[in-house]
């Protein structure tokens, strides 16, 4: 009888060539984690090149799961378990694995030539380069190719199913449910009765290597996490959104309309959304980036819900529509899904440098509202926000994600979509004016004036004929105008209406040591805070804030925590609403000693914060291709902290 061993949280890493399958392998170990009650957090990584070759270190693909007993906020810094299908994946993935760490290889293919391929001048599973690992040297390759001989598979074929092979053996090593991936492999290969015997063979005989080796003395288990009573489901970022999209367009009664050019990291929302035509959903997958935007905006002005999704490159493409969109004043959602540039840049890494190209991007005054989802699950509920506020402004609106948060997936409780407010587009019906013979007329630019909102009025509506178009348009009239009075008007109304969103945006909330209930028993457990109460003249609290927007929201989260449970004080907020800000931001800033800004970008926050308030708001960039480290932004907390406090006691 083999021993087992409780744990509280495992990371796991598989890394092989693009075309072993790590993806999908990681993905149903996720999906059998998430069914078993683990909290989860991935992160997949792809190479950047398509096609590079096989054996080689650009062309490694790797999917990371953190899985646990309790709340986690990121897929961890290090695994703990790295699996290596080739050298490559190895020497790609081995400085990241700490002393002590476990390594599954599979040793059919550290051969001399696949060795010399990535600079091993000897075999590191032999020699001992790799003493302070745990190492288990496996022939997966050949174990899978034997195991599924009756099937006729050519060895090519045969040896692809070498991943399902290391998914029973880890599924086994760490006690996760099989049926899941059972039932996935049969549906997936129905109609290739070889290829799914293969699979499930491999998988199974995975398992059972498992349970008979002498191997491993070991296995783990890792308790379910407690959660709030509900229906749960995986979700990626990219799948959250596109969700998202569909419920406010139903929301709101309207037609959504998605015109799109596919680009990495976004394409995934136009696969997800083509396949929704039975929600009122229609995809366009036009010739380029501009074609797409024009379709979407032509959408807007038709009465549907035009969006479009794009990365940084395309944001560039698209800004001079963007603009239309804001002289027009149409509803139109931009999602932005935002990767590692500039230029082409680096594809397939996470970055969030677009923050001042989506605020600034644009010719002349033309500002719009700017929304940022904190982490997978919450691009659903940010893209309904976002609607409401596109329908109800009359504006385009911009949501930034990233490729952490488009591939990464979590636990996502599935809400009740009839608790979710309606939108109401409020079209015009009827003319809302009266011309100077005293007939009913009506006016495209005439404003509510609580919202400044203009009319928005579906072509072909009887009374209701107007233009719209690029030029400057007279006050209520909207005819074209090159009055200097006018423009001024206008450029400043235009303004005010997006500020005056801020009407909308709910206090931005400060967790903050100062509650005597704030406590954390673990790295990624979580503590307590101050709730909904920022801060007050009287009120003790933390002299450093770190404040985050996107997806640093996890490592700010899991960094404070572990900061926390050192004994110092540090207080943490996070931004969605990026233009205008949360109408207490300023306040909060100025009630600290030191405010941190954690971005994957050079500090571009950070700047606009200053130029807002005047506060000396300290930059923490990061601009790797890879979500911020927990583990680095801690410990350089604890140094402000104890600089703060030595500095100010």
């Amino acid at each position: 009888m083999k021993q087992v061993h409780t744990l509280d949280r495992v990371v796991i890493r598989f890394a092989g060539d693009s075309g072993d399958g790590m993806q999908l392998t990681g993905d149903r170990f996720t999906a059998d984690s998430a069914v078993f009650g683990n909290d989860i957090s991935t992160l997949p990584n792809f190479p950047a090149e398509i096609r590079a070759p096989a054996g080689t270190l650009p062309g490694v693909s790797s999917f990371q799961l953190h899985f646990a007993n309790y709340d986690i906020m990121t897929p961890g810094d290090r695994p703990d378990v790295l699996v290596a299908m080739n050298p490559a994946a190895l020497k790609a993935n081995i400085a990241d694995l700490p002393r002590g760490g476990v390594i599954i290889a599979d040793t059919a293919d550290f051969t001399k030539r696949n060795l010399a391929k990535v600079g091993y001048d000897a075999n590191p599973l032999e020699d001992d380069s790799l003493a302070d690992y745990q190492v288990h040297a496996l022939d997966l390759t050949g174990m899978t190719v034997e195991a599924v001989k009756p099937f006729g598979l050519s060895r090519k074929d045969a040896a692809r199913a070498k991943n399902m092979f290391a998914l029973g053996l880890l599924s086994w090593l760490y006690h996760r449910p099989t049926e899941g991936t059972l039932n996935f492999l049969s549906a997936k290969f129905a109609n290739k009765p070889d290829i799914r015997d293969a699979n499930l063979t491999a998988f199974k005989t995975g398992y059972a290597f498992g349970e008979t080796t002498e191997t491993f003395a070991v296995t783990y288990e890792v308790a379910p996490a407690p959660m709030p009573a509900g229906r749960y489901r995986q979700i990626s970022g990219n799948l959250a959104l596109a969700y998202g999209l569909v419920t406010a367009a139903r929301k709101a009664g309207l037609p959504l309309f998605l015109g799109a050019y596919p680009i990495t990291p976004a394409s995934d929302v136009l696969h997800e959304l083509s396949k929704h035509k039975r929600f009122g959903v229609t995809t366009f997958q036009a010739e380029d980036e501009i074609a797409g935007v024009g379709a979407a905006l032509g959408a807007s002005f038709a009465g549907h819900l035009g969006v479009t999704t794009t990365s940084g490159p395309g944001i560039s493409l698209k800004s001079e529509t963007i603009a239309l969109g804001v002289m027009t004043e149409l509803p139109l959602i931009i999602c932005d899904i935002q990767r590692a540039g500039p230029s082409t840049g680096m594809p397939t890494k996470t970055e969030q440098a677009d923050l001042l190209q989506v605020m600034f991007g644009r010719n002349g005054e033309a500002p719009v509202p700017v929304l940022a989802a904190q982490s997978p699950a919450d691009c659903f509920p940010t893209a309904i926000e976002a609607v409401r506020i596109a329908v109800k402004y009359r504006t385009p609106v911009i949501v930034l994600s990233d490729g952490y948060i488009a591939n990464g997936a979590e636990p996502w409780p599935v809400p009740d979509v009839a608790a979710i407010p309606t939108i109401d587009p409020q079209f015009a019906g009827s003319a809302n004016a009266v011309d100077k013979a005293g007939n009913p007329a009506f006016l495209p630019y005439l404003r509510d004036p609580e919202t400044l909102a203009r009319p928005w009025a579906i072509p072909g509506t009887p009374g209701l004929q107007h233009r719209i178009g690029g030029i400057e348009k007279a006050r209520d009239t909207g005819a074209v105008s090159y009055d200097p009075a006018n423009h001024d008007e206008m450029v400043r109304t235009r303004a005010a209406k997006v500020a005056g969103i801020v009407r909308d945006i709910p206090d931005l909330v400060v967790d903050d040591p100062a509650d005597p209930d704030a406590r954390s028993a673990s790295d990624d457990r979580p503590a307590g805070g101050v709730g909904g109460r920022p801060p007050t003249q009287t009120q003790p609290h933390a002299r450093v804030l770190v404040l985050g927007w996107g997806s640093t929201y996890g490592p700010i989260v899991a960094a404070v925590r572990r900061v926390r449970k050192t004994g110092r004080q540090v207080a943490y907020t996070h931004l969605r609403h990026l233009n205008p800000f949360p109408a207490n931001l300023g306040a909060i800033l100025r009630a600290y000693d030191r405010v941190i800004v954690p971005e994957m970008n050079l500090g571009q926050l950070a700047l606009l914060l200053r130029a807002e308030y005047l506060v000396d708001v300290q930059s923490y960039s990061r601009v790797r291709g890879q979500p911020i480290s927990l583990s680095e932004l801690a410990r350089d907390l604890e140094a402000e902290v104890d600089a703060t406090e030595g500095v100010l006691t």
